[in-house]
């Protein structure tokens, strides 16, 4: 079925793919299960923004705050992360990991795709963020920036990610959780209250419907 048309669409979507924990427990599974079930939703996105000409997408991975939850969640979320990136290699798009990769807690297989690597036709830019902290980020520029710090947006460990215009959380919660505080400076916020595994088309497409109508003036 053909994706509906829209008058207006943003040109980078931000995801903030939550509640992978919560529905594991209402299905009565560990937590950690929940990550594996939120592979095939990232596959299906991707497939419905390559159907509407979207050319930038980013997925918020884990944190470094993430980091602090038992073992077993680390490790789940670490590997589903991983597998990821590597369904998307095989499809037609250039693949960015941005995150502290120096830190242990980093998957050393993405260390590879922490430059931009394309593949296939290139249809679209797919950022993840992986052991991501907005500290760092910013960190990163202060020791990266001339002394007058005039170019410190240019030196941001994430500079390659462009401004974002929508963002989409599932899961319910209404906060950004520091996710890419330079690129999110304007952008538009929608809630998807149902948990990320439970992905559906139609979640996308009301948050597309209600984006065509906000007034997006970037302050002016």
């Amino acid at each position: 079925m053909a994706p509906p048309r829209f008058k207006r669409l943003p040109k980078h979507i931000g995801i903030i793919p939550d509640g992978n924990r919560r529905w594991a427990q209402n299905k009565g599974l560990s937590k950690e299960a929940g990550y594996e079930f939120g592979l095939e939703p990232g596959i299906q996105l991707y497939e419905k923004c390559l159907e509407l000409g979207i050319k930038e997408l980013t997925f918020y991975g884990f944190t470094q705050d993430n980091t602090k939850r038992p073992a077993v969640q680390r490790k789940a979320f670490q590997k589903a992360c991983v597998d990821a990136v590597k369904k998307l290699s095989n499809r037609d798009a250039s693949l960015l990991v941005v995150g502290n990769s120096t830190s242990p807690l980093f998957p050393p297989e993405l260390r590879a795709y922490t430059t931009r690597q394309t593949f296939g036709r290139d249809l679209i830019k797919i950022n993840f963020l992986v052991n991501y902290g907005w500290k760092w980020d910013l960190n990163y520029a202060l020791r990266n920036s001339d002394s007058n710090h005039t170019n410190m947006v240019k030196a941001i460990a994430s500079t390659d990610v462009s401004r974002i215009d929508l963002i989409i959380r599932w899961g319910g919660r209404r906060r950004l959780s520091g996710f890419l505080p330079i690129q999110t400076i304007y952008s538009d916020f929608y809630i998807v209250d149902d948990m990320w595994p439970d992905f559906k088309p139609e979640h996308f497409y009301d948050a597309l419907a209600w984006y065509e109508e906000q007034d997006i003036t970037l302050g002016g």
